[in-house]
């Protein structure tokens, strides 16, 4: 396959306003005469806005056709492209994206490049169209375009021949590659065939190694039972000086509801006076006959309700468990690390290993500030003894005069990179981490400088999960709050993870734009219904979708980029 480069485009970022807000982007690019120098991860006289979601040594240069130029012309009915109309550098007659496969690779001018993944569905391409459409459209009519990798670094120039020189192993196409990722009918096979593919950049193996595991995961990912449903406290007990645990079991006296996965949580609505406060625990066992425990440490106003108010006999309405940080099957060793009350997702999960006798090596790390704070350290080590290879590392960074070391920490101080080094924990092993914000910071820093592989390495995080929020330029960060300009006449929309619940307000197009008014932490990419960044937990309530998306979310899930409450909804936000 030969082709020819048509056009060599660069540009800078700019600030562009866009529906209210002010977003960064590099989309805009000019067409430009002569030779210009492509160098490792760019052009000469180019940038990128977002060098995390598009720049960077995978996605150094972006190419597109002339044959899709032509397509959209008629598709859309419009005349008014130009060259780097669709943010490329190279506009390219020939090498079509159901042709191309992932690591070919092509000489161009003096520079060697080679294929590396399919454009990143991104809101921007909308913009720049004044289509919104647009990323949508890229994808369902397979004309992403792709990114080059720069093998040799060298000199191009509009009208140089690209010259094919090598093929990519597996023969996968960029419009395959691409269909593999945003559209229905994910292939297992196909998926293993991508991921034997070394110039696939890392962030589209992470994702399809994560689909490839929800395909060979045969357990049902539908909620035990929809919206709330009424359970009865069985059992308060202390675990800690903060901490204590409260046991809740089905209002009818039948059994538990189909069990839980070992690290999901349960959601919790407690009525207190005139209000009512939803807020997520993480189980703290593996439920059973006995019911569901949840563990919460006394530092809000939920918390509080639950410390000083609720007791044995009392109904709660719990919502069923959800979550996707699980414990995976797997030969390799299990590494839970914890701090304070983010001991709660791992120890089910120790309780799940030690219940079926597993014989992977495992490995409990967890840091408190003394004894007195160290909730369920009898009961960890009881588990720990259970297994048939077991490894504890309790860390206390201000262990009181009756604490004994050996007993009951092992090491004064914080969990870091020394310990690790001093223990010998396995670098290849399976990690779970949960915590405060800055000790899962500080731990997954010492985690890469311990050689751990990101993919290894699964968290949950406490509250609010901050998030990029890619292009869009903000002023200083703000805790989530009522939209400005007055409150809305609609159905409340309730934010779990964010501790707040407004009425809907019908200014905003859709649930995604609502949140960011609140400044409540969403993901989002193609704002657009394709790359499901933006996908949440729907705990209760109805929504109606604006754009139908490419592929629909699982059930008990939601796009809030393309949706619209059609009743009172609480979101896992």
């Amino acid at each position: 396959m030969s082709g020819r480069l048509v056009s060599l485009n660069v540009g800078g970022p700019r600030d562009v306003a866009w529906e209210g807000k002010t977003v960064r982007t590099a989309i805009w690019k000019t067409e430009v005469e002569g030779p210009r120098m492509v160098r490792r991860i760019n052009i000469d006289g180019d940038d990128q806005a977002d060098r995390l979601a598009h720049g960077g040594e995978h996605r150094a240069v972006f190419v597109y056709q002339l044959g899709s130029y032509r397509y959209w012309e008629r598709e859309l009915g419009r005349d008014d492209f130009t060259h780097g109309q669709f943010g490329e550098n190279f506009t390219v007659e020939g090498l079509a994206d159901d042709e191309v496969c992932i690591g070919d690779r092509y000489r161009i001018g003096e520079a060697l490049f080679e294929v590396t993944q399919p454009r990143v569905t991104c809101y921007r391409v909308g913009i720049r169209f004044e289509l919104a459409a647009m990323p949508s459209l890229l994808v369902a009519h397979h004309r992403p375009g792709f990114y080059l990798r720069v093998l040799e670094e060298g000199s191009v120039q509009a009208g140089d021949a690209i010259e094919k020189v090598a093929d990519g192993p597996e023969r996968l196409t960029v419009a395959d590659t691409d269909a593999l990722l945003y559209l229905p009918g994910k292939s297992p096979a196909r998926l293993e065939r991508a991921l034997r593919i070394p110039a696939l950049s890392e962030g589209w193996k992470g994702s399809f190694r994560d689909l490839l595991a929800k395909a060979e995961d045969h357990t049902d990912p539908t909620p035990a039972w929809a919206g709330f449903m009424e359970l009865r406290v069985a059992e308060v007990r202390p675990e800690s000086a903060s901490v204590t645990s409260f046991r809740l079991v089905p209002e009818d006296g039948s059994e538990a509801r189909p069990a839980a996965a070992p690290g999901q949580y349960l959601t919790l609505r407690l009525r207190s006076g005139a209000n009512a406060l939803v807020r997520s625990y993480s189980l703290s066992d593996v439920p059973g006959q006995q019911g569901f425990r949840v563990s919460v440490k006394r530092d809000g106003a939920a918390s509080r309700y639950l410390h000083e108010q609720v007791k044995v006999g009392d109904v709660l309405d719990v919502a069923a468990p959800r979550g996707a940080f699980v414990l995976r099957a797997g030969t390799r060793p299990v590494v839970l690390v914890s701090a304070g009350v983010g001991a709660t997702p791992v120890l089910a999960m120790l309780h799940a290993l030690a219940r079926e006798h597993s014989t992977r090596s495992v490995w409990w790390l967890h840091g408190a500030r003394n004894r007195a704070e160290h909730a369920f350290h009898d009961e960890a080590d009881a588990l720990l003894g259970a297994l048939e290879d077991a490894h504890r590392v309790v860390a206390y960074s201000r262990p009181g005069p009756e604490d004994a070391l050996g007993a009951d920490y092992d090491v004064a101080g914080r969990l870091d990179l020394g310990v690790l080094e001093h223990a010998g924990v396995p670098v290849d092993a399976d990690y779970y981490l949960c915590g405060p914000a800055e000790f899962m910071s500080a731990i997954e820093v010492a985690l890469g400088a311990y050689g751990v592989a990101p993919e290894r390495i699964s968290t949950e995080a406490f509250g609010a999960v901050a998030i990029r929020a890619s292009g869009i330029v903000k002023d200083g960060d703000r805790q989530p709050h009522a939209p400005d300009g007055g409150a809305g006449t609609g159905p409340t929309v309730t934010f779990v993870r964010s501790s707040l619940a407004i009425p809907w307000d019908d200014r905003y197009p859709n649930l995604l734009d609502f949140a960011e008014a609140c400044d409540v932490p969403v993901g989002f990419g193609c704002r657009n219904g394709v790359c499901h960044n933006c996908e949440s937990g729907l705990l209760t309530g109805d929504v109606t979708y604006d754009i139908e998306p490419l592929e629909p979310p699982p059930a008990g899930r939601v796009l809030v980029c393309c949706t619209r409450p059609g009743s009172e909804v609480t979101l896992d936000l």
